[in-house]
């Protein structure tokens, strides 16, 4: 088995990487050894897949290569920027620096999926809770109930009715929803390897009220933060355009700054090559680039505008939240109501001929 097939299974965790940066800079900022320093967090990494990762390296460095360079089989697992920020160091003579801003940057990102995911979480257990009772009511308690209200030979109220005939098309052809169901997921999670359909549902998903809005801020978020850590490390703006580029999940913001790098080579400033995309990237932005650009202070501007926007996502999914669990809420009480209604009313009705 090759090597690079063997790191395609090798995982780190953000944790982990957050640690083994923050570790490598005290440590030879204190003066130890680079080798003598790798060999110590290899003896402390908690997991395997670190160990393996941090033994290759250590052999790589022995043998006289560079740490960016050792680090270079593992890019999958690390990113881009983790090892251009490592190379950038080793050139400018700032790795302890370059890794203390790679440790707090990393650790600004887990911070900040971390709020995205605790925001959706109770939303998403509330929509797993409907479905669940939906499934639960429709193949297994209606089934048993709805036959005593069909054998009694009256008029039934329109609920029931709709209920009866939702119960029947469930039991009949559940199973070929369920199928169906798995083969569009499957299907729509191989296309996505596919980087044109990829871009489509990229730049579709940018024009969704809500969610486009908070991938639109994300993105930024992470560009300026990533853009301006490069720059403070001693990156040339070209380079860390580019790199900061391809650390993007969204491919339509991937395209415009890998385009901005070709630009910025033939001397168009960033701030300019941005107003290009006034639906990507508001006039704030690089009207603030720009400020940064005039007065030389463009990392500072940069850094400052990553936070700015990681102020904007944290509120952006406080509101997500606040506006999805009552809605959330509503909908489930409205199909239990329904469902409710759709059985009670014919009993009440047996009841008062009976009386």
């Amino acid at each position: 088995m090759s090597p690079r097939f063997k790191n395609a299974f090798l995982h780190v965790s953000v944790q982990e990487q957050i640690l083994f940066a923050r570790h490598l800079a005290i440590m030879t900022k204190a003066g130890m050894s680079l080798i003598d320093s790798l060999q110590m967090l290899k003896r402390q990494a908690k997991s395997r897949g670190m160990r393996m990762i941090l033994d290759g390296v250590t052999k790589d460095v022995s043998n006289g290569q560079f740490l960016s360079v050792a680090l270079e089989p593992y890019i999958k697992v690390f990113g881009e920027l983790f090892v251009n920020i490592v190379r950038i160091g080793e050139t400018s003579g700032t790795l302890p620096e370059n890794l203390t801003y790679l440790a707090q940057e990393l650790t600004k990102k887990r911070q900040l999926a971390t709020k995205i995911k605790g925001a959706l979480f109770y939303p998403l257990i509330i929509l797993v809770g409907t479905v669940g009772i939906i499934t639960l009511l429709v193949t297994y308690v209606l089934p048993k109930i709805l036959p005593v209200f069909q054998s009694l030979n009256v008029t039934l109220p329109l609920p029931t009715r709709i209920l009866i005939a939702v119960s029947s098309f469930a039991q009949q052809y559940i199973l070929y929803i369920f199928i169906a169901v798995i083969i569009v997921i499957v299907a729509f999670l191989l296309l996505l390897r596919i980087k044109g359909f990829q871009y489509v549902v990229h730049r579709f998903l940018l024009f969704l009220p809500v969610a486009g809005t908070l991938a639109q801020q994300i993105n930024i978020a992470n560009f300026t933060r990533t853009l301006g850590i490069l720059l403070k490390s001693g990156a040339h703006i070209v380079e860390a355009v580019g790199t900061s580029a391809m650390t993007l999940g969204n491919l339509v913001f991937r395209e415009a700054l890998g385009n901005a790098a070709e630009k910025i080579k033939k001397g168009e400033e960033l701030s300019a090559h941005l107003s290009e995309f006034p639906k990507l990237f508001p006039g704030m932005l690089y009207e603030m680039i720009a400020v940064g650009e005039n007065t030389g202070n463009l990392s500072e501007t940069l850094l400052y505008l990553g936070d700015y926007y990681e102020e904007e996502i944290d509120n952006a999914t406080k509101n997500l939240s606040t506006v999805l669990e009552p809605l959330l809420l509503i909908i489930m009480g409205v199909i239990v109501g329904f469902v409710a209604i759709a059985i009670i009313t014919p009993i009440y009705s047996i009841t008062q001929g009976v009386r």
